[in-house]
């Protein structure tokens, strides 16, 4: 009996080996006939590295500064070790589920590891920048999750959690919108991330803010952020670093880069005047972290209209963005209670799915947008924006729940009462960011 069962594993690591092996070590496909385009290639290069500049440093900083004094190594760390993970992640499968040739749901599997990118595209960008480049994107959506759930979880939830994150919800949304997937081939648009990155963020940290629980005297005492500063120059890396996040979207260096990064600027120093406007009338000052709250909400908003509209339609949105988003963070905190510590929700999800609807509007070469594709007029472009936010929300918000159960299961979700009130530095890693001696 051994001995067959022995047999039967032998044929099973063969029949393995034979199926997978080939794909990860074989010579790429043929040569590439289409010439690289140089100038684009390094334009998408440098935008890379602007995107995850974004994450390391700028959304660290921008989060540590927040929070208190005693979490922000956490913060850092929590940044830092999710793009480590995502990063390995992507180049083993995440990569070929999200872009490659599969169904309307889900790509294939046929680039595990990144085994066949000596491809170049038809726009003369070689697949392998382009593949670096959407690893960034992937990189900093469970990062901007992070923030609802600051001060009270265990790092061993924040890793399980962002990985399972990834497989379950970013992976297929992107191949629903940028691989070729169903939301595609119903014309829905979503040029740097709107729906793909700041939808999914923003309704899963929603939903894991309220599954996992207020920290410790919300909404009766809240910590004031231990660094305004800090935020400040964090928020400063972040607007520069969406230019590559939009800008490279285009992936080329041509008017549509240009344009995209234009409006990119528009909209976020639109939507800062904007909410720091609403904030001096109502609470009589205006404050620092108002201001770059703003700014990034604008951002936000922008993100997935930046390469479609023109600069009145960017400053119409940012300012739109501003406002909007404003009211929908004191709602989330004073009326429901939701302890979405960072305002992902209403800072990135509102955003998105406010610059994922007012796309359809903006884009009308009557305001200064680039129109519509064959077939598409603003009530269509509309119904699939409408859509494809509806279908996200739903599958971002269910994803989470399942993960969020299942991971708590299997490691708990938060630090003892005790851990909570000493900080995560020092409960949880053994360091401190400052030195009060």
């Amino acid at each position: 009996m051994r001995s067959a069962l022995a047999g039967i594993a032998r044929s099973s690591v063969a029949a393995l080996a034979v199926l997978v092996l080939p794909s990860l070590f074989t010579p790429a496909h043929a040569a590439d006939l289409t010439p690289i385009d140089t100038g684009s290639t390094a334009w998408v290069l440098v935008a890379s590295a602007l995107v995850l500049f974004m994450t390391l440093p700028g959304l660290a900083l921008f989060y540590g500064g927040l929070v208190r004094a005693r979490n922000l190594l956490s913060v850092l760390m929590h940044c830092f070790a999710i793009t480590c993970i995502v990063s390995v992640l992507w180049a083993a499968f995440g990569y070929s589920l999200a872009f490659g040739h599969g169904n309307a749901w889900i790509g294939s599997l046929d680039d595990l590891f990144l085994a066949h990118l000596a491809k170049t595209l038809p726009n003369g960008l070689p697949e392998a920048a382009f593949a670096l480049f959407q690893m960034t994107f992937a990189v900093i959506t469970p990062a901007l999750i992070i923030g609802a759930f600051v001060e009270r979880v265990r790092f061993s939830f924040v890793a399980l959690f962002s990985a399972g994150w990834l497989v379950v919800v970013y992976l297929p949304v992107t191949h629903w919108v940028w691989g070729g997937g169903w939301l595609a081939m119903r014309g829905t648009i979503d040029f740097a991330g709107g729906i793909v990155v700041h939808t999914t963020a923003g309704v899963s940290a929603l939903v894991a803010a309220m599954l996992i629980g207020a920290r410790d005297g919300f909404p009766h005492r809240l910590n004031p952020p231990h660094s305004p500063g800090m935020t400040m120059a964090g928020a400063g890396m972040l607007w520069v670093g969406w230019f590559g996040f939009n800008g490279g979207s285009a992936l080329a260096a041509n008017a549509s880069a240009a344009s995209a990064i234009l409006a990119t600027h528009f909209a976020a120093s639109t939507a800062a005047l904007t909410w720091m406007t609403i904030e001096w009338l109502r609470i009589g000052k205006p404050t620092s972290v108002g201001l770059v709250t703003g700014c990034v909400a604008g951002l936000a908003t922008i993100t997935p209209a930046s390469g479609f509209v023109g600069p009145a339609g960017a400053m119409a949105i940012g300012a739109a963005g501003g406002a909007v988003c404003f009211f929908v963070t004191s709602l989330i905190k004073q009326r429901f209670r939701i302890d979405d510590s960072l305002d992902v929700f209403a800072v990135h999800g509102v955003g998105g799915m406010t610059g994922s609807l007012l796309v359809a509007v903006f884009a009308l070469p009557l305001l200064g947008g680039v129109g519509y594709a064959a077939g598409m007029d603003l009530p269509r472009q509309l119904a699939a924006q409408a859509i494809g936010v509806v279908a996200v929300i739903i599958w971002s918000a269910v994803g989470t729940v399942v993960l969020v159960k299942l991971v708590g299961a299997i490691c708990g979700i938060r630090v003892s009462a005790e851990e909570e009130n000493d900080g995560l530095d020092l409960a949880t890693h053994g360091e401190r960011a400052y030195d009060h001696s």
